[in-house]
């Protein structure tokens, strides 16, 4: 990376505001995979010449190495494999680490923007990347589509505790299931709501950490610390709703970024006041 001095890059501040203007990754190769934010000091003065709150500057110093990517973009092999997807990605110019058309930028990709990605390259935390200018692009012109639902509010549903947290039915299709949709309609859902629930009632949505019977097995017992919520009842089955603002304690590895979902057998779940 070409270096600055921190005077340089203090006169250049103006240049390098925070437009967070929407970009595309035209180019993985472009991605900086070897710098080390907190030791350079032409970089650390650029952020701090932006103006960044002091929580961004930290998470960008955590997140823009590829230990800290999804699978599918932490490797050179992984981001050839996944080009044709990367350029999907909901990304924002933050500012300019380097300025000019060869310079290098900041860019941040959201957790909570990027969950209709490929599950190997799908953030469950907010990223930055730096990225050289030349691998970035204006994005296409926006396509207005239906806005992803959060899913249906945990706070009009009854208090639920999770009694046997191996009947959960972790692959369970809900969309092949009149039933359930049905029972789900009939609480008064949205169509959008429940494509939501549908979404992330299969266990290769729920958080990295249980999302696959070997990684979850052992962490089972930990699933009766979760605050749920009963969503929906039928034929001898639940629908728990884990949400994330309630769940910020339970172990890491189990901690919703979104609000996820639960199928139970009916008798693994105790409701309250039941």
């Amino acid at each position: 990376m070409k270096k600055l001095s921190a005077l340089s890059l203090l006169l250049l501040a103006p240049a390098m505001g925070m437009a967070q203007a929407p970009v595309r990754l035209t180019d993985p190769s472009a991605l900086v995979t070897d710098l080390v934010l907190g030791e350079d000091k032409a970089a650390m003065a650029a952020l701090q010449a932006a103006g960044l709150a002091d929580g961004i500057i930290a998470a960008a110093l955590t997140t823009t190495v590829p230990t800290a990517w999804p699978v599918g973009l932490a490797t050179d092999s992984a981001r050839t494999a996944n080009s044709g997807a990367i350029v999907n990605y909901s990304a924002h110019r933050v500012c300019d680490l380097v300025p000019g058309e060869e310079g290098t930028v900041l860019v941040s990709i959201t957790a909570s923007g990027n969950i209709h990605m490929p599950e190997d390259l799908r953030p469950h935390e907010d990223l930055y990347l730096a990225v050289r200018a030349t691998g970035l692009s204006e994005p296409p012109p926006v396509v207005v589509r239906r806005h992803t639902s959060k899913g249906p509010n945990w706070k009009r549903h009854p208090k639920a505790r999770i009694l046997k947290p191996d009947n959960v039915y972790a692959t369970y299709d809900l969309a092949s299931d009149p039933a359930a949709i049905a029972a789900l309609e009939k609480r008064g859902m949205s169509p959008a709501e429940i494509e939501a629930v549908v979404f992330r009632s299969h266990e290769r949505n729920w958080p990295e950490g249980i999302n696959n019977f070997t990684s979850r097995y052992p962490r089972l017992k930990d699933f009766k610390r979760y605050k749920a919520y009963q969503a929906a009842r039928w034929d001898g089955k639940a629908l728990l709703i884990i949400p994330s603002e309630v769940n910020q304690k339970v172990p890491a590895a189990l901690r919703p970024f979104l609000d996820v979902y639960m199928v139970y057998t009916a008798d693994a779940v105790q409701v309250k006041g039941r």
